[in-house]
């Protein structure tokens, strides 16, 4: 696994580009890694419309509950899967529309200085073995790229966004990240 440090790209990753990014402003470059999680429908797996949402294509009548959220223009970096797949959307130094209002140590604008990484899942069942070995294996590939990216600031969307965001939720374990990685984050301490 390697990424092209030019082109900002994952070899190995499906590459379904999003038109849901930016440049990041002048002087931000990434330094923080986000993870989320996400199914759509709610609770359910597989399908399309993970890509559909992040690339402005989500069908409102496909289901009762894209109505509510195909006028979204967001997407984040890379989504893992339940079964281990890589899907790439947005180059890792560009700037994607992950995080909202968000903040990290007192800064404001996540979105400007970090990676988001969606995990296919739910805060009400646990993520697959497959999901952690492609996340654990996927971080220190990100770091060696981006050498202003460091393990230990690794946070979930839940801890940039209290009150507004829970993901990536309660079965994620953060204590296994944590050994795993060989590093002490902080959400690892509130389990």
């Amino acid at each position: 696994m390697n990424i092209d440090r030019e082109t900002g790209l994952l070899d190995g990753a499906r590459h379904c580009p999003s038109p849901n990014y930016d440049e990041r402003p002048q002087g931000c470059i990434p330094e923080l890694i986000v993870l989320h999680n996400i199914s759509l429908p709610p609770y359910e797996f597989g399908g399309p419309w993970i890509d559909h949402l992040f690339t402005n294509q989500l069908d409102p009548t496909a289901h009762p509950f894209f109505a509510d959220i195909c006028h979204l223009r967001v997407a984040s970096h890379l989504l893992i899967r339940r079964n281990g797949e890589l899907v790439q959307y947005v180059p890792f130094h560009k700037r994607a529309f992950h995080a909202g209002v968000s903040s990290y140590k007192g800064r404001e604008h996540c979105n400007d200085f970090s990676v988001g990484i969606e995990i296919e899942g739910s805060d009400f069942e646990p993520f697959t073995e497959a999901q952690y070995v492609q996340l654990e294996t996927l971080l220190p590939v990100l770091v060696d790229a981006y050498p202003t990216l460091n393990l230990a600031d690794i946070t979930g969307h839940e801890h940039i966004a209290p009150g507004r965001k829970t993901d990536p939720g309660p079965f994620f374990d953060w204590k296994r990240l944590s050994e795993r990685l060989g590093v002490t984050l902080p959400a690892a301490a509130c389990e």
